[in-house]
């Protein structure tokens, strides 16, 4: 009998990703979903929950016996998740569903990180962000991130549940907000208007969603613990990656850099070291951010 995946934020620009892997490698998934949302394609059952409502978490876990816990719900407001005070209620109900599964004999969490727990500046920095860097939230929503994984670890250390800890870097794909910067460039383009961004400068580490979904399905399959990037380990100049688009959709034209402002503060560099994830969780796929943001422009023109 196959291992049952409790997979949260199933229909999420990140969970949703995560099911056909999942169902690829032998799992039956199911998959937990806002009311109003159908499950994507690998979900073998599919069960509508508010997991922010008392006892959600608990009756899910007791009527579904899950092996696996794959969390990717949480409040994702474009421009608002950031400071959202239901980060804090996305801490608390994550928690309580953790300690729910782990009482019912669950045996491995994947739970979703970020890159924004990461300190901006470290003592140690090099070219690529480690495991290992310093953890100072500049956000309310990287403090949540990073006190749930610390909370996990504890869980871990004193149940009989393994834990890894996932943390995503730039993504992009299908179901992405319009206002983010890949799919606000391509419809600007697509539209055959200027397609205004800051300068470009900033180097990011970019890969598609359905990259990020076989990574994480590879971590949640493999014995590692702990915290683990995902991501392509490659940065990119942010204005290489519009020129990129660009000339996907041959309008290498319209690209108006400058016509916005940098962030105040922004970060030269972010690149992972994806050390752990090659070798840990013998996830070796190289990114094909070119050849996904070709899908990704197909699929929408």
């Amino acid at each position: 009998m196959a291992e049952r995946a409790l997979v949260t934020g199933a229909a999420g620009f990140v969970g949703r990703q995560v099911l056909a892997p999942l169902a690829a490698a032998g799992l039956e998934v199911h998959a937990v979903l806002h009311a109003t949302t159908e499950p994507p394609p690998g979900a073998a059952f599919a069960h509508r929950a508010d997991l922010l409502a008392p006892g959600t978490a608990a009756a899910l876990v007791r009527d579904i016996r899950p092996a696996l816990l794959v969390h990717a719900a949480w409040v994702v407001a474009h421009g608002r998740f950031w400071t959202a005070p239901e980060n804090v209620d996305w801490l608390e109900a994550s928690t309580d569903l953790a300690e729910a599964f782990a009482a019912g004999g669950g045996r491995r969490i994947l739970g979703i990180g970020s890159c924004a727990e990461y300190a901006a500046e470290d003592r140690d920095d090099d070219a690529q962000w480690r495991e290992t860097r310093a953890i100072a939230p500049a956000s309310p929503y990287g403090e949540a991130k990073a006190a749930l994984a610390a909370r996990l670890a504890a869980l871990s250390a004193r149940r009989d549940v393994s834990v890894a800890w996932a943390r995503l870097f730039h993504l992009f794909g299908p179901g992405e907000h319009p206002d983010r910067l890949v799919p606000a460039v391509m419809r600007a383009l697509r539209a055959g208007r200027p397609a205004e961004v800051a300068s470009g400068t900033p180097v990011r580490d970019f890969s598609s969603t359905w990259f990020a979904g076989r990574a994480l399905a590879a971590v949640a399959a493999s014995r590692l613990e702990g915290p683990v990037n995902v991501a392509s380990g490659d940065g990119v100049a942010i204005r290489a990656l519009v020129e990129r688009i660009a000339a996907i959709a041959g309008r290498p034209d319209l690209p108006r850099f400058g016509a916005l402002p940098d962030r105040p503060g922004e970060v030269a560099a972010m690149v992972a070291d994806t050390r752990r994830l090659r070798r840990e969780a013998g996830f070796a796929e190289a990114a094909p951010v070119e050849a996904d943001l070709r899908v990704l422009w197909s699929s929408v023109a």
